[in-house]
């Protein structure tokens, strides 16, 4: 059984997607040990509160330095024993040290087709741009914003009819299907490293 910890600042939909899939059996061998929020707002510690998970909440105004912040963080993922880190709309960038103490032990899920379109607007830039498709990315992250290697990504066609609203929910229910395939894989020790190139066995 390996321990998750889901890094969340917002609403928190990821978590309580990926805390489902585990109750209902559909995602095996893994259980969320804890919930880590930077936000003490966020609605993802309301979700975590209902689901019954332990949650550590570090707002980094109260720390002198990104650095004592993620030591906080990293003391409470020790403490809890934890394998593998899932990013669920966590809005800070984990440093280069911070990475590395869970090298390839870190995922993400992103709202568009890495490379394209990284960073905090994805499906906005997306949509500004015309595009007829983007999709969701699933990746491992390095010291970059986005840039680690690719896990999974499914396209997300583009409609005529399509608003920008339409867009976010047809791409949201992606991710709820894909992090998960992601995160079973992880856990299930299918994934390895060869040229920063992921390998599923």
């Amino acid at each position: 059984m390996k321990n998750l910890a889901v890094f969340a600042s917002g609403s928190g939909t990821n978590l309580e997607n990926i805390a489902s899939k585990i109750a209902e059996g559909k995602l095996k061998n893994c259980k969320i040990a804890l919930v880590v929020c930077d936000n003490p707002e966020a609605y993802a510690l309301k979700r975590a509160k209902r689901l019954n998970l332990e949650s550590f909440t570090a707002n980094r105004a109260d720390y002198k330095s990104k650095q004592e912040f993620e030591e906080v963080i990293l003391r409470a993922l020790r403490q809890f024993s934890i394998d593998f880190v899932l990013l669920a709309g966590f809005m800070r960038i984990l440093s280069a040290e911070f990475v590395k103490t869970f090298k390839w032990k870190i995922i993400n899920v992103h709202p568009a087709l890495l490379p394209k379109f990284p960073g905090a607007h994805a499906i906005q830039e997306a949509w500004d741009a015309k595009v007829k498709e983007t999709g969701v990315t699933v990746h491992f992250v390095d010291s970059g914003i986005d840039t680690g290697p690719v896990i999974l990504q499914e396209v997300v066609k583009v409609l005529s009819n399509d608003t920008l609203e339409s867009l976010e929910q047809k791409i949201h229910q992606m991710e709820y299907q894909l992090y998960p395939r992601a995160i079973q894989l992880l856990v299930n020790g299918k994934l390895s490293m060869a040229n920063r190139k992921v390998i599923v066995r």
